[in-house]
């Protein structure tokens, strides 16, 4: 019984969405903006780096209640665990793609030396924009 519970923990645990950080930008070419002008690349990048904000909160929100979802099933009631929604869906695969047109842009930028500033991906959290306002 005991290898039968560990093995369904297992294969659930594969099963859990990633959090942001850990998903690698999918390769885009950046032959696509080697026609844009900075002008036209900062604009891009604003677009880009918007919805990268939206994505990364909302999968950092799901990656963190399926790991929450995985302590409590794991402590309390195991069968819980096959209710996860488990693995990283469409919104994980549109955050990939929009980091690798990222650094596509950027690499066109810094051929053109547009001079963009390109911050992190990783949005400020509330304590970070706290911390700032003080």
């Amino acid at each position: 019984m005991k290898k039968i519970i560990a093995l369904a923990a297992a294969t659930l645990l594969v099963g859990c969405a990633s959090q942001p950080e850990e998903i690698a930008p999918q390769y885009v070419s950046s032959i696509q903006y080697q026609d844009y002008d900075c002008k036209q690349l900062g604009g891009e990048v604003a677009r880009v780096s918007r919805r990268v904000s939206e994505l990364h909160a909302s999968l950092e929100k799901t990656a963190d209640n399926d790991a929450a979802q995985m302590g409590v099933g794991l402590i309390l009631f195991w069968p819980t665990l096959f209710f996860l929604e488990g693995g990283d869906g469409a919104q994980a695969q549109e955050y990939a793609r929009l980091k690798g047109e990222r650094d596509a842009i950027e690499q066109i930028s810094v051929k053109k030396k547009c001079g963009i500033d390109f911050q992190p991906i990783t949005p400020k959290t509330d304590k970070d924009k706290s911390a700032n306002n003080s």
